[in-house]
């Protein structure tokens, strides 16, 4: 775990497998519901609108335009939230998770009384919701997790636990937080495609609450016990 994770390693892995759970909710939400879009995995919309210009495969164009436009926002405000709250890693990390969960909140409320629907052209809102919360997400992670938690990205998670295992390069460590995130993420994908069969806004409105028990962790849980290194430093 790199040194600014503010709390325990333990509390840490369990929150962000949470967080990485919620993602497979709300890419569950984004492809089966939203029009076969997804709004935490870029590399899934890049490829898709490249298909589109083969215009016999009537591939939507606009909806993965608007998924990455929405999460490079979010990441942009995740970098900002960084710059600002950086130094204060326990705070920034509570907020900004905060700040999703409320946005997915916002998102299941709406859906829930009808605002949002997933269907016409109000199904782009819907989208540039879930994407700017997977940007956040994504963009806070990144500067504090390790590689193999993620939380929305899988190729290198498996890249790592295939070349760095015993088999491989001998170099790999902790193995089971690989798989773990690998495991967690399918979990996550298989529940949201089974609840969506009843509910759409339930779905979104769990991976809020998701989130918002990670925002909890990181503003509760203990902080890391310091090793001999630290004491000498």
């Amino acid at each position: 775990m790199p040194e600014r994770l503010p709390v325990a390693p333990r509390w840490a892995v369990g929150a962000l497998l949470t967080m990485t759970f919620a993602t497979g909710l709300v890419d569950a939400v984004s492809y089966l519901r939203l029009g076969h879009v997804f709004v935490a995995n870029m590399t899934g919309n890049v490829v898709f609108l490249g298909f589109s210009l083969a215009e016999q495969y009537r591939l939507p164009v606009l909806a993965p335009i608007v998924a990455m436009a929405a999460f490079v926002l979010g990441a942009f405000l995740g970098g900002r939230l960084s710059r600002f709250l950086g130094g204060r890693p326990r705070f920034w990390l509570v907020r900004a998770f905060a700040c999703q969960a409320a946005g997915l909140t916002l998102t299941a409320l709406l859906l829930a009384t009808g605002v949002l629907r997933a269907e016409g052209r109000i199904t782009l809102v819907v989208i540039a919701l879930l994407a700017g919360c997977s940007g956040l997400q994504n963009a806070t992670v990144r500067l504090l997790a390790p590689r193999d938690l993620m939380t929305t990205v899988l190729t290198q998670t498996l890249t790592g636990l295939s070349a760095e295992s015993v088999l491989g390069a001998g170099i790999g460590r902790k193995p089971h937080r690989k798989i773990g995130s690998v495991l967690t993420m399918f979990a996550g994908a298989a529940v949201g495609a089974l609840l969506l069969q009843t509910t759409l806004a339930g779905v979104v409105g769990l991976a809020a609450v998701l989130v918002a028990c990670a925002a909890g962790v990181f503003a509760l849980a203990p902080a890391p016990t310091p090793t001999p290194d630290d004491s000498v430093a």
